[in-house]
């Protein structure tokens, strides 16, 4: 990282937000001076300032991104394989019935989401945060994955983090379906029980390697390559994906969920 860039990017972001130096300081419960010198690129920013700024700015990973690599110990063995297979993905393809996947949630969304878990302590939370937004990089890679979402209903009402956080989850929602390479859309409440309520999973395709799913589960997920558990899941999907709206749809449902936590 060149502490040069990463001031440049909070500077632009500061003032993209209307805060002055002094005003985001207080935000972040650091001095103006500290803010001042990070933006000078005369201070190495923390990961942990990184964090809260990111989520005062409504950044999503622009900071973090230029941090140096470390290494990030509450990823479990079982789930580890997972962004390797995210790297090497043509296309990603996912269904989730209860939460906004993680290669779309917000720092904000995240950190709720991860809070909640038991006997979590606030490292183990920005570790985890840390964890899910590096994974979204892969957006920004030359050739990108075609990233498929399917949501139920439930995942816009569910207030997760309080209205600001989720009217902030949905407009970034939105702002990502703007790219050409990713979508989503809603299955709505009124098609009662489907194929996928049980659990939420990802697929994954890419030229170099055997197709993957990743299966959530309460206590430990699961990652594999076996043959019939991918077919199977393949078609939990298509069957999930029938009752789905269409996309212009799906984003207009967003929109008016999203100005209800406004008006809330």
């Amino acid at each position: 990282m060149t502490t040069e860039v990463y001031g440049e990017v909070l500077k632009k972001a500061r003032n993209a937000a209307g805060l002055s130096q002094t005003a985001l300081g207080d935000l972040l419960s650091c001095s103006e001076s500290l803010v001042g010198l990070i933006e000078r690129g005369k201070r190495r920013p923390s990961k942990k300032f990184t964090l809260a700024a990111e989520a005062i700015l409504g950044l999503n990973g622009e900071l973090f991104g230029l941090l140096p690599n470390t290494t990030v110990m509450s990823t479990p063995k079982w789930f580890s394989e997972w962004p390797k297979v995210e790297e090497r993905a043509h296309t990603i393809r996912t269904w989730q019935p209860l939460v906004v996947p993680g290669l779309l949630q917000t720092a904000r969304y995240a950190r709720a989401m991860l809070s909640v878990a038991p006997r979590a302590s606030e490292q183990w939370v920005e570790e985890a945060v840390e964890t899910r937004l590096r994974r979204q990089s892969v957006f920004e890679r030359e050739d990108p994955p075609m990233y498929w979402a399917l949501l139920d209903e439930c995942v816009l009402l569910r207030p997760v983090g309080g209205k600001d956080v989720m009217r902030e989850q949905l407009v970034h929602l939105l702002k990502m379906a703007e790219r050409p390479n990713i979508s989503f859309q809603i299955v709505p409440l009124e098609v009662g029980a489907t194929a996928g309520v049980l659990g939420g999973f990802a697929l994954a395709q890419g030229c170099d390697m055997q197709d993957h799913v990743y299966l959530e589960d309460a206590v430990q997920g699961a990652v594999s390559a076996r043959e019939e558990m991918v077919r199977g899941v393949n078609v939990i999907y298509d069957a999930i994906h029938k009752w789905a709206h269409p996309m212009h749809v799906s984003q207009r449902l967003v929109r008016e969920v999203a100005a209800k936590y406004e008006d809330q």
